[in-house]
C-alpha cells in the first residue's frame, strides 16, 4: 500500500497523466449522458458539442495511457539506483534498464578521462574505461618498488571516477600507510597486487574490481606490458623520457613531430578489441594529446578495432593547450595529430567548447605558457569530421575543466540522434536515455545561469553582482605576486629567458656569418681595385713607350731628309 501512494508524489510525474485520463473519461461520459437525456438534437451546435466531447475524451484517454506507460517504463530504473536523488519504492522498479543501456567505451587518461566517466555513469552501466599501464618514464614510487607492481595511477583514478561515492573511494585507494611494516605502501598497490594473485591475471583482476568495489562500468588496461612514451621533434631530436618532452620542446624551440611507444609492438590486453568493436559509442579524450590520448591508439590493434567498430566515434577536444606539447595548436591541429598517428576513420564527431571562459582564469594559464584552443572550424571540417559546439568549460578551483554533466549530455544526445536515425524512438533504451537527458539538461541550464553569477546579497550593486566572479578571479590571479607563487613565475621566466637566449644565439650566429661575408666581399673588392690599378699603370707605361717609339721614328725621318 505504501508503494501505491508513492506514485502520487511530485517526483513520479504520474499525476498529470492520471488527470488527463480523468478529463477524457469525464468528457466521454458527458457526451454519452447528453445523448441519453436529449430527445431531439435540433441545432448543429448541440451535435458539435457532443462530437467535440467524444473526440477530446478519447484522445485524452489514449494520450494519457500512452504516456503513463512510457513514464512507468522510465521509472523502472529508480528502485535501488543511488545515482539519483529520488528513490521511489515499488516492486516493479528494477535496475536492469541501465545494464541494457548503450555500450560506451572511453579511451584516454588523466583528469579529462575522469570527467567523462563521472558524467556518463548517470546514463548507463555498460561503460568501459581503457587506460594505459605506464608511469610515463617517471621515477617509480617506493610502494611500487617494494611490491614490484605495474604503474596503475590511471586505473586507480578511473575506479574512483566510476564509484558511487567518489570521495570515500578516493580516500581508500589513495591511503598511504605511515607506520608499521606497511609504511610507505599504498593501499591501491596492495589491493591490485592481491587481486592479481587471486585471479592470476592482471587484466582479469582489474575487470573483477568493478564487481567487488560495486562501481559503475569497468576499467581495462590497454596493454599488459609496461610502456614508455617517446617523442621525435621536428629538428630530429628524440626524447626517450616522457617527463622531459616539454623541457626539450622549449629548449630546442621545436614542435613535436610524432609520438611513439617503446616497445613499439605492445600487444593489446585481452578483451579490449572485442569491447571496442561491440561499442555503440567510442569516446577519445579529452586529455594531454601526446601523453594520454594518442599512446592508447598506438597499441597494436586498438586503432584497427576503432575503425572496424560500427559505433559512433567521438573526440572531445581540449579547452586549453598544453605547455611544451601543443603550444599554439588549434582545433584542427589536435584532430590532425590523431589522424596522422592512428589513421583516418577514428573520428566521426568532434565536440568542442564555445570558448566562453572568464579571461582572468585564462591569464593564469597564459603565465604558464597555455592558451585557449583556437577554433578553426573550416580546417577541422575539411578533415572530414562533424563538429558539435557545446558549452563545456567550468572552473574547478583555479583549474579550467570540462563539466562532466555537459560532456555526458552532449555524448548521449549524439547517441539518441543515432537511434532516431535508425528509427528506434520506441526502443526502451532510447526512451530511458532521452528522459534522463531531459532531467540532466535542467541541471545544466541552472549551471549555465550561475556560471558567471553567484548568489549575492541584495545590498551589493548590480556591477558587483554581474562581475563578482571576475573580480574574485582577478584577485586570485594577483596573488601570483606573492612569494608562494614565485617558484612558478621563476620557472616561467626561465623558460622565456631560455627561449630568448636561443633566439639571441641564433641572431648572433647570423650576424657573425654576415660579418664574415662582408669582410670577404670587402677584401675581394680591394683586391679587384688593386688589380685594376696595376693594369691601368701597365697600360699607361705601354702607351708612353709607344709614344716614345713614334717620336724616335719621326726624328729618324727628319734626319734622313
Amino acid at each position: 500500500m505504501k508503494g501505491f501512494f508513492e506514485w502520487f508524489k511530485s517526483g513520479s510525474k504520474m499525476k498529470r497523466w492520471m488527470f488527463l485520463i480523468l478529463l477524457g473519461t469525464i468528457a466521454v461520459c458527458y457526451a454519452i449522458a447528453k445523448i441519453i437525456v436529449t430527445n431531439k438534437l435540433d441545432s448543429v451546435k448541440d451535435v458539435a458539442i457532443i462530437v467535440a466531447c467524444f473526440v477530446f475524451g478519447f484522445l485524452a484517454m489514449i494520450i494519457g495511457m500512452v504516456y503513463m506507460q512510457k513514464r512507468t517504463l522510465e521509472l523502472l530504473v529508480q528502485k535501488t539506483d543511488t545515482r539519483e536523488d529520488e528513490n521511489l519504492s515499488s516492486l516493479i522498479f528494477d535496475r536492469k534498464v541501465y545494464s541494457q543501456g548503450p555500450k560506451i567505451v572511453v579511451i584516454g587518461g588523466g583528469a579529462g578521462l575522469n570527467s567523462v566517466l563521472k558524467g556518463l555513469k548517470q546514463y548507463t552501466d555498460n561503460l568501459t574505461a581503457i587506460v594505459t599501464v605506464s608511469d610515463y618514464g617517471e621515477q617509480s614510487t617506493d610502494s611500487r618498488k617494494i611490491l614490484e607492481t605495474l604503474p596503475t595511477d590511471d586505473i586507480k583514478d578511473s575506479l574512483i571516477a566510476l564509484s558511487t561515492n567518489e570521495e570515500e573511494m578516493s580516500q581508500l585507494l589513495n591511503c598511504k600507510f605511515e607506520n608499521g611494516k606497511l609504511r610507505s605502501l599504498s593501499f591501491s598497490d596492495i589491493y591490485i597486487l592481491a587481486m592479481q594473485n587471486v585471479y592470476k591475471d592482471f587484466s582479469r583482476s582489474v575487470k573483477k574490481s568493478s564487481e567487488i568495489l560495486n562501481i559503475t562500468g569497468k576499467v581495462l588496461p590497454v596493454t599488459m606490458e609496461e610502456m614508455s612514451i617517446c617523442a621525435e621533434l621536428e629538428d630530429g631530436t628524440v626524447v626517450q623520457d616522457r617527463s622531459q618532452i616539454p623541457e626539450m620542446v622549449n629548449k630546442k624551440s621545436s614542435k613535436i613531430n610524432r609520438i611513439f611507444i617503446n616497445p613499439t609492438n605492445c600487444r593489446v590486453a585481452q578483451g579490449v578489441e572485442e569491447t571496442i568493436q561491440e561499442a555503440d559509442a567510442i569516446i577519445i579524450g579529452p586529455g594531454n594529446l601526446y601523453t594520454n590520448v594518442i599512446p592508447n591508439l598506438l597499441v597494436k590493434g586498438v586503432a584497427r578495432a576503432i575503425k572496424n567498430s560500427k559505433g559512433i566515434k567521438i573526440y572531445i577536444s581540449n579547452i586549453m593547450t598544453e605547455p611544451g606539447q601543443t603550444y599554439d595548436y588549434s582545433l584542427s591541429d589536435h584532430i590532425k595529430a590523431i589522424i596522422d598517428h592512428a589513421g583516418e576513420g577514428v573520428i566521426d564527431y568532434c565536440i568542442y567548447d564555445t570558448g566562453e571562459v572568464i579571461p582572468e582564469f585564462i591569464r593564469k594559464y597564459n603565465q604558464e605558457g597555455a592558451e585557449l584552443v583556437e577554433q578553426d572550424t573550416a580546417k577541422a571540417k575539411a578533415l572530414g569530421v562533424h563538429l558539435v559546439k557545446r558549452d563545456l568549460a567550468t572552473v574547478d578551483g583555479d583549474k579550467i575543466r570540462h563539466n562532466p554533466d555537459a560532456i555526458a549530455a552532449s555524448i548521449v544526445e549524439l547517441i539518441c540522434e543515432d537511434l532516431k536515425f535508425k528509427d528506434m524512438q520506441n526502443n526502451p533504451e532510447y526512451m530511458i536515455l532521452n528522459d534522463e537527458l531531459k532531467t540532466q539538461k535542467k541541471g545544466i541550464r541552472l549551471w549555465k545561469k550561475s556560471k558567471y553569477n553567484n548568489n549575492i546579497s541584495g545590498d551589493e550593486s548590480k556591477f558587483a553582482n554581474k562581475y563578482k566572479d571576475r573580480i574574485e578571479s582577478i584577485k586570485e590571479s594577483n596573488k601570483d605576486n606573492k612569494p608562494k607563487n614565485k617558484a612558478k613565475k621563476k620557472n616561467a621566466t626561465n623558460q622565456i629567458l631560455g627561449k630568448s637566449d636561443n633566439i639571441k644565439s641564433a641572431r648572433n650566429a647570423k650576424l657573425e656569418e654576415l660579418t664574415k661575408r662582408m669582410i670577404q666581399v670587402q677584401n675581394a673588392n680591394k683586391a679587384a681595385a688593386e688589380e685594376a690599378k696595376r693594369k691601368a699603370a701597365e697600360r699607361a707605361a705601354a702607351n708612353k713607350e709607344s709614344n716614345n717609339v713614334k717620336a724616335r721614328r719621326n726624328t729618324i725621318k727628319e734626319d734622313s731628309k
